[in-house]
Protein backbone atom coordinates (compact mmCIF):
# COMPACT_ATOMS: atom_id res chain seq x y z
CA UNK A 1 0.00 0.00 0.00
CA UNK A 2 1.93 3.49 -1.33
CA UNK A 3 1.20 6.20 0.33
CA UNK A 4 2.33 9.61 -1.23
CA UNK A 5 2.51 13.44 -0.04
CA UNK A 6 2.23 16.07 -2.96
CA UNK A 7 3.31 19.27 -2.46
CA UNK A 8 1.89 21.58 -4.72
CA UNK A 9 3.94 24.59 -5.11
CA UNK A 10 3.47 27.05 -8.34
CA UNK A 11 6.02 30.15 -9.20
CA UNK A 12 3.76 32.78 -10.14
CA UNK A 13 2.37 34.06 -7.03
CA UNK A 14 0.78 37.32 -7.11
CA UNK A 15 0.08 39.09 -3.94
CA UNK A 16 3.37 38.08 -2.25
CA UNK A 17 5.89 37.22 -4.83
CA UNK A 18 7.79 34.30 -4.30
CA UNK A 19 5.72 32.88 -1.70
CA UNK A 20 6.14 29.27 -1.90
CA UNK A 21 10.21 29.75 -0.77
CA UNK A 22 9.90 33.13 1.02
CA UNK A 23 11.84 32.79 4.74
CA UNK A 24 8.82 32.57 7.21
CA UNK A 25 10.10 31.79 10.99
CA UNK A 26 13.63 31.62 9.36
CA UNK A 27 12.85 28.60 6.76
CA UNK A 28 11.48 29.01 3.52
CA UNK A 29 7.85 28.51 3.46
CA UNK A 30 7.46 25.56 1.79
CA UNK A 31 10.00 23.69 4.36
CA UNK A 32 7.67 23.68 7.07
CA UNK A 33 5.00 20.88 4.94
CA UNK A 34 8.19 18.67 3.76
CA UNK A 35 8.88 18.80 7.25
CA UNK A 36 5.44 18.01 8.49
CA UNK A 37 5.37 15.27 6.22
CA UNK A 38 8.54 13.41 6.85
CA UNK A 39 8.29 13.44 11.10
CA UNK A 40 4.34 12.12 10.60
CA UNK A 41 5.72 9.27 8.84
CA UNK A 42 3.13 8.24 6.94
CA UNK A 43 4.74 8.57 3.63
CA UNK A 44 6.30 6.45 1.15
CA UNK A 45 7.88 9.53 -0.58
CA UNK A 46 7.16 13.28 -0.16
CA UNK A 47 7.11 15.15 -4.08
CA UNK A 48 6.35 18.77 -5.11
CA UNK A 49 4.69 19.53 -8.22
CA UNK A 50 6.02 22.74 -9.50
CA UNK A 51 6.69 24.75 -12.74
CA UNK A 52 9.86 26.78 -11.33
CA UNK A 53 13.63 25.58 -11.51
CA UNK A 54 14.36 27.11 -8.16
CA UNK A 55 11.17 26.07 -6.06
CA UNK A 56 12.58 22.56 -7.00
CA UNK A 57 15.78 23.42 -6.34
CA UNK A 58 14.94 24.44 -2.75
CA UNK A 59 12.51 21.48 -2.20
CA UNK A 60 15.01 19.10 -3.07
CA UNK A 61 17.10 20.57 -0.38
CA UNK A 62 15.04 20.45 2.53
CA UNK A 63 14.17 16.71 1.45
CA UNK A 64 11.50 16.60 -0.82
CA UNK A 65 11.84 14.49 -4.69
CA UNK A 66 11.33 16.20 -7.67
CA UNK A 67 10.79 13.80 -10.20
CA UNK A 68 9.20 16.17 -12.98
CA UNK A 69 7.80 19.73 -14.02
CA UNK A 70 4.48 20.67 -13.90
CA UNK A 71 2.96 22.07 -17.47
CA UNK A 72 2.65 25.31 -18.06
CA UNK A 73 -1.46 25.10 -18.51
CA UNK A 74 -2.15 23.58 -14.83
CA UNK A 75 0.43 26.65 -13.55
CA UNK A 76 -1.77 29.34 -14.01
CA UNK A 77 -3.89 31.55 -11.91
CA UNK A 78 -6.59 29.17 -12.61
CA UNK A 79 -5.60 26.33 -11.72
CA UNK A 80 -7.71 24.10 -9.04
CA UNK A 81 -5.92 21.70 -6.66
CA UNK A 82 -7.88 18.30 -8.16
CA UNK A 83 -6.29 18.48 -11.53
CA UNK A 84 -2.62 19.19 -10.18
CA UNK A 85 -2.95 16.08 -7.84
CA UNK A 86 -4.68 13.99 -10.80
CA UNK A 87 -1.46 14.99 -12.78
CA UNK A 88 0.91 14.40 -10.33
CA UNK A 89 -0.55 10.78 -9.43
CA UNK A 90 -0.80 9.85 -13.39
CA UNK A 91 2.87 11.28 -13.61
CA UNK A 92 4.13 8.82 -11.11
CA UNK A 93 1.81 6.34 -11.89
CA UNK A 94 2.81 5.87 -15.75
CA UNK A 95 6.63 5.78 -14.16
CA UNK A 96 5.71 2.45 -12.73
CA UNK A 97 5.83 4.02 -9.35
CA UNK A 98 2.46 2.82 -7.90
CA UNK A 99 0.12 4.76 -6.07
CA UNK A 100 -2.46 3.83 -3.36
CA UNK A 101 -3.04 7.32 -1.45
CA UNK A 102 -1.97 10.47 -1.79
CA UNK A 103 -1.98 13.56 0.45
CA UNK A 104 -2.14 17.21 -1.14
CA UNK A 105 -0.30 19.19 1.32
CA UNK A 106 -0.22 23.02 1.08
CA UNK A 107 2.98 24.37 0.49
CA UNK A 108 1.41 27.99 2.37
CA UNK A 109 0.74 25.76 5.47
CA UNK A 110 3.30 26.38 8.19
CA UNK A 111 0.53 25.09 10.78
CA UNK A 112 0.63 21.66 9.18
CA UNK A 113 1.77 19.31 11.84
CA UNK A 114 2.49 15.64 11.66
CA UNK A 115 0.16 14.67 14.01
CA UNK A 116 -2.36 15.88 12.04
CA UNK A 117 -1.23 13.97 9.09
CA UNK A 118 -1.54 10.66 10.78
CA UNK A 119 -4.90 11.12 11.93
CA UNK A 120 -6.21 12.18 8.20
CA UNK A 121 -4.14 9.00 7.53
CA UNK A 122 -6.26 7.29 10.26
CA UNK A 123 -9.73 8.13 9.48
CA UNK A 124 -9.09 7.84 5.81
CA UNK A 125 -7.75 4.31 6.12
CA UNK A 126 -11.19 3.47 8.78
CA UNK A 127 -13.70 4.81 6.71
CA UNK A 128 -14.97 3.99 2.95
CA UNK A 129 -14.76 7.99 1.91
CA UNK A 130 -12.66 9.17 -0.62
CA UNK A 131 -11.33 11.82 1.24
CA UNK A 132 -10.33 13.34 4.40
CA UNK A 133 -9.53 17.35 5.07
CA UNK A 134 -8.88 19.57 7.56
CA UNK A 135 -11.51 21.56 8.70
CA UNK A 136 -12.10 24.66 11.88
CA UNK A 137 -15.31 25.95 12.75
CA UNK A 138 -16.43 28.97 12.28
CA UNK A 139 -15.78 31.65 15.08
CA UNK A 140 -19.71 33.79 14.54
CA UNK A 141 -22.80 31.64 13.34
CA UNK A 142 -22.68 32.10 9.61
CA UNK A 143 -26.35 32.27 10.08
CA UNK A 144 -26.24 35.63 11.28
CA UNK A 145 -23.95 37.09 9.19
CA UNK A 146 -25.10 40.43 7.49
CA UNK A 147 -24.18 42.00 4.52
CA UNK A 148 -23.36 45.81 2.53
CA UNK A 149 -26.15 46.75 0.36
CA UNK A 150 -25.42 48.52 -2.66
CA UNK A 151 -27.12 51.38 -1.29
CA UNK A 152 -24.42 51.13 1.90
CA UNK A 153 -26.62 50.04 4.43
CA UNK A 154 -26.72 46.40 6.43
CA UNK A 155 -28.98 43.58 5.85
CA UNK A 156 -29.12 40.18 7.19
CA UNK A 157 -28.42 36.97 4.59
CA UNK A 158 -30.80 34.85 6.53
CA UNK A 159 -33.00 37.56 8.05
CA UNK A 160 -35.07 34.70 9.52
CA UNK A 161 -32.59 34.04 12.34
CA UNK A 162 -32.42 37.67 13.52
CA UNK A 163 -34.24 36.36 17.12
CA UNK A 164 -32.69 33.24 17.19
CA UNK A 165 -30.30 32.60 19.98
CA UNK A 166 -26.56 31.68 18.82
CA UNK A 167 -26.46 28.67 20.86
CA UNK A 168 -29.15 27.07 18.76
CA UNK A 169 -27.92 27.72 15.36
CA UNK A 170 -25.86 24.70 13.73
CA UNK A 171 -22.41 25.09 13.94
CA UNK A 172 -20.65 25.81 10.45
CA UNK A 173 -16.93 24.62 9.84
CA UNK A 174 -14.66 25.70 6.83
CA UNK A 175 -12.16 24.25 5.39
CA UNK A 176 -8.89 24.88 6.61
CA UNK A 177 -6.36 24.96 3.93
CA UNK A 178 -3.91 22.73 5.25
CA UNK A 179 -4.15 18.83 3.64
CA UNK A 180 -6.70 16.54 1.67
CA UNK A 181 -5.94 12.95 1.84
CA UNK A 182 -7.09 11.12 -0.98
CA UNK A 183 -7.57 7.59 -2.37
CA UNK A 184 -5.46 7.62 -6.12
CA UNK A 185 -8.92 6.69 -7.64
CA UNK A 186 -10.32 9.61 -6.10
CA UNK A 187 -7.58 11.93 -7.33
CA UNK A 188 -7.65 10.33 -10.83
CA UNK A 189 -11.41 10.76 -10.79
CA UNK A 190 -11.36 14.60 -10.29
CA UNK A 191 -14.55 13.51 -7.51
CA UNK A 192 -15.08 16.52 -5.63
CA UNK A 193 -13.94 17.23 -2.02
CA UNK A 194 -16.98 19.32 -1.17
CA UNK A 195 -19.31 16.71 -1.29
CA UNK A 196 -20.57 13.57 0.22
CA UNK A 197 -17.73 11.52 0.06
CA UNK A 198 -15.19 13.35 2.90
CA UNK A 199 -14.90 13.09 6.21
CA UNK A 200 -13.23 16.27 8.92
CA UNK A 201 -10.02 16.65 10.47
CA UNK A 202 -10.81 19.18 13.07
CA UNK A 203 -8.41 21.52 13.91
CA UNK A 204 -8.69 24.45 16.28
CA UNK A 205 -8.86 27.91 15.14
CA UNK A 206 -5.76 29.42 15.95
CA UNK A 207 -3.93 27.04 14.35
CA UNK A 208 -5.83 27.89 10.84
CA UNK A 209 -4.54 30.77 8.68
CA UNK A 210 -4.82 31.95 5.33
CA UNK A 211 -1.34 33.59 3.84
CA UNK A 212 -2.65 35.57 1.08
CA UNK A 213 -1.63 39.06 1.68
CA UNK A 214 1.45 40.68 3.66
CA UNK A 215 -0.99 41.57 6.37
CA UNK A 216 -1.91 37.57 6.58
CA UNK A 217 1.97 37.16 6.28
CA UNK A 218 2.76 39.27 9.76
CA UNK A 219 -0.05 37.81 11.11
CA UNK A 220 0.69 33.88 10.50
CA UNK A 221 4.25 35.09 12.05
CA UNK A 222 3.40 35.73 15.21
CA UNK A 223 0.51 33.51 15.42
CA UNK A 224 3.36 30.65 14.90
CA UNK A 225 5.78 32.11 17.10
CA UNK A 226 3.24 32.28 20.10
CA UNK A 227 2.22 28.65 19.51
CA UNK A 228 6.43 27.34 19.59
CA UNK A 229 7.11 29.07 22.82
CA UNK A 230 3.73 28.35 24.41
CA UNK A 231 5.04 24.75 23.27
CA UNK A 232 8.89 24.76 24.37
CA UNK A 233 7.04 26.15 27.88
CA UNK A 234 4.80 22.84 28.11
Amino acid sequence: MSRVAIIPARGGSKRIPRKNIKAFCGKPMIAWSIEAAKASGCFDKIIVSTDDTEIAETAKRWGAQVPFMRPAELSDDYAGTIPVIRHAVQCLQEHEDPVDYACCIYATAPFVSAEDLRRGWQLLNSTAQDYAFSVTSYAFPIQRAIRITEQGSLAMFNPEHFMTRSQDLEEAWHDAGQFYWGTAAAWLAEKPLFAGGSVPVKLPRHRVQDIDTAEDWTRAEWLFKAIQSATEDE
